[in-house]
């Protein structure tokens, strides 16, 4: 394995030019569209072509986002954006939708893939998953513990990439729909309006939040740990800032080169750029909690404006960091010749004009190296410098100036081009979907918390009863779990496994021995694993599943059926294809954010706690509340989704899921029946300000 990569944020191109210039191997960029910074500059189709070509004339390489979520009115576009990156020449598309996937291996399939962080890998499995389809790098979940990270790196072939510095979300990234449900602004669709920073706080329902900041987490940073992440076998630290400033990238480019060189890096000056309350490695390390947490303060801003200065000269001036070999011939009655040649094996060669009989004093080699020395401007430096020279002859300095200026522009050219993709055209439209299969009214599900919420009527009321892992695996002895039942019974993967997995295998495979087939999977990892197994496979709402093209490709994953993304429309729902048959959560508090570093631990203690959907409110007094599986904490939405009285408006989906959590058996038997029935808000209990409608009746952008 080579030196290992330093990826930079570039939101627009000063901040190329100034990670270019302090040191980094590679940067990350975005189209105008479908890319999770879509407030930054971005980069549209020129302006992409000439970024990529200044980098790869800089033995820089260029890799494109394209790692938001893709609805079907937009898959002409993307086509566009796909099309584009392989005119521009990038190395590699960061991508999280399955569809946009489909696209990139029909359309360009040499075009290298990267898994990005919103596909929440986090661990093995799902690193396996995306090696099998083709991926040539994944770039792993923040929450993760350097245990876990080698657990991947050792285990698999895939590059990897983590985050060596920069913003930590509270959620794990592709998972958090608090932004899209308060403001109709989407994490997964590049707009997220960063609720979490605001204040909430712990066990005070219905009272305002004030200055408790408990979902807001310190910047990363894993500067300081370079030989520790090297030992690892990493193979790119990814700096994160696309909306941040060149002088942020300077700062953060250099501390990881000095590092990376064995120098101690300038933490100080990076903290003094930006930082919330100071940085944190506890999720590599292991070591949660609320030191793990901070705000942005006045002192962190003011700190900013001593050190801009020092960090804009960092990069104001071209580096000169590709090494270039000349060979300069001088022979009588031949013009001038200057040979140059890079480490890719480039070779240019220019000639100038004849050379004059020298009446004083000949061109020498001391005068030519001299010349050719003079690259200061440019993004060379002579390595070598051969001089073939007849005596007696001269050539004016200022010819020699120009043969070196020609054959470095000509140099300059053959370099910013690498690839030269071949562009497929696709076999068939693809933003005409027919649907073949006719549903009518949708089957019903529900999704309970634990056992102890479900009974026998409504096991016989339901087309399926969906229980947790855990709750199923300490339950076989339990008399609903009887043989004619299991038919209706499917277990519901935990949505994150970082620190078990082969433990959640073991469970699994006990679960499928006692006669339960059908498995929920919400992650990638999880589809890979149950699928080994053997399970009939059924996604959950966590894959974010948007589009026509996602549900075929997660078909050719060996799902049979799949919930949708809460985040669609009804209208966006009625357009899709039944590449897959698809159904949709129609009922429950929504999980919008699932976080390693539990609030409410942090606040109280898992003791005090004791798993009794503890709440927080945030700074206008509106509450949540969060419960603990599996090692994550999720927070709910205060209150319920409820459509019973809607379901007609979602005819042609093949089946609704209520989702339980904290109803009582009594309240889930009358929710049940209300969505059998379809009865209105009223009928089942719920004033106008107890209930939600969701996403499905909002334009989420």
């Amino acid at each position: 394995m080579g030196q290992i990569e330093i990826l930079a944020p570039a939101g627009g191109f000063p901040s190329v030019e100034a990670a270019v210039r302090c040191g980094a191997d590679a940067v990350y960029l975005g189209a105008k569209v479908l890319n999770a910074r879509r407030n930054a500059a971005n980069f549209d189709d020129l302006s992409l072509e000439e970024t990529v070509k200044y980098c790869h004339e800089r033995d820089v390489r260029v890799h494109l986002t394209l790692n938001t979520l893709m609805y079907d009115s937009e898959i002409s576009q993307a086509v566009q954006v796909i099309e584009q990156a392989c005119r521009a020449d990038v190395d590699a598309v960061i991508v999280q939708d399955m569809g946009v996937v489909s696209l990139l291996q029909q359309i360009c399939p040499q075009l290298p893939l990267h898994a990005s962080t919103q596909m929440a890998v986090h661990n093995l499995e799902g690193a396996l998953q995306m090696q099998q389809m083709g991926f040539q790098r994944v770039v792993l979940a923040r929450e993760m513990s350097r245990e876990e990270i080698a657990r991947v790196v050792n285990g698999c072939d895939i590059e990897t990439e983590i985050f060596v510095h920069g913003a930590l979300c509270m959620c794990v990234s592709g998972q958090c729909y608090l932004s899209s449900m308060i403001g109709e602004r989407s994490g997964n669709r590049g707009l997220c309006a960063q609720p979490c920073r605001l204040p909430h706080k712990v066990g005070a329902p219905g009272k305002p939040a004030g200055d408790s900041y408990c979902l807001s987490l310190k910047d990363l940073s894993l500067i300081e740990r370079m030989e520790e992440l090297k030992g690892l076998g990493i193979t790119s630290l990814k700096i994160e800032g696309r909306m941040k400033r060149p002088e942020y990238v300077a700062a953060a480019v250099s501390a990881c080169v000095q590092a990376r060189e064995g120098e101690i890096p300038d933490i100080s000056r990076l903290r003094a750029v930006f930082s919330r309350s100071g940085f944190t490695d506890g999720y590599f390390a292991g070591k949660l909690g609320r030191e793990m947490f901070g705000i942005r303060q006045k002192e962190d801003v003011v700190s900013a404006q001593g050190v801009l200065g020092e960090l804009a000269s960092l990069y104001r001036k071209e580096a000169q960091r590709v090494p270039v070999a000349f060979r300069f011939t001088l022979r009588p009655d031949v013009p001038a010749q200057l040979r140059c040649e890079d480490h890719r094996g480039n070779v240019v060669t220019v000639s100038g004009d004849l050379p004059q009989k020298a009446i004083n004093r000949p061109t020498d080699a001391q005068t030519v190296e001299k010349s050719l020395a003079k690259t200061g401007s440019t993004p060379y430096f002579p390595e070598s410098i051969h001089c073939d020279l007849a005596p007696g002859l001269m050539l004016p300095v200022s010819a020699l100036n120009a043969l070196r200026r020609e054959a470095l522009e000509q140099l300059g050219e053959r370099r910013g081009m690498l690839h030269h993709y071949q562009i497929q055209q696709l076999a068939q439209p693809v933003d005409v979907f027919p649907k073949h299969l006719d549903y009518r009214y949708p089957e019903l599900r529900a999704r309970f918390h634990t056992i102890e919420g479900l009974t026998q009527d409504m096991v016989d009321s339901l087309e399926m009863a969906i229980l947790p892992l855990e709750s199923i695996f300490n339950s076989f002895h339990n008399p609903l779990l009887k043989e004619e039942n299991l038919d209706k019974i499917a277990v519901e993967i935990p949505r994150m496994i970082f620190h078990n997995p082969p433990q959640i295998a073991q469970m699994l495979e006990q679960v499928y021995r006692f006669g339960i087939r059908k498995a929920v999977v919400h992650n990638i990892g999880a589809v890979y694993m149950a699928r080994k197994i053997g399970f009939f496979l059924i996604g959950g709402w966590g894959l974010n599943v948007a589009n026509t093209l996602a549900l075929e490709k997660y078909r050719e994953l060996g799902l049979s059926e799949t919930e949708l993304s809460f985040e669609l429309s009804v209208g966006r729902i009625r357009q899709l294809g039944d590449k897959l048959p698809y159904g949709v959560v129609s009922y429950g508090h929504l999980p919008l954010m699932i976080t390693r570093n539990c609030p409410v631990k942090n606040a109280m203690g898992c003791a005090k706690c004791g798993k009794k959907f503890r709440t927080v409110t945030d700074r206008k007094g509106v509450d949540f509340f969060v419960d603990c599986q599996n090692g994550c904490s999720q927070l709910f939405n205060g209150v319920p989704l409820y459509l019973a009285d809607r379901m007609e408006e979602f005819q042609g989906i093949r089946f609704q899921t209520l989702y339980f959590t904290r109803e009582t058996p009594q309240q889930i038997r009358r929710i049940i029946e209300a969505y059998r029935h379809r009865y209105g808000r009223g009928e089942a209990g719920f004033s106008e300000k107890e209930f939600t409608r969701g996403l499905y009746y909002r334009n989420v952008l």
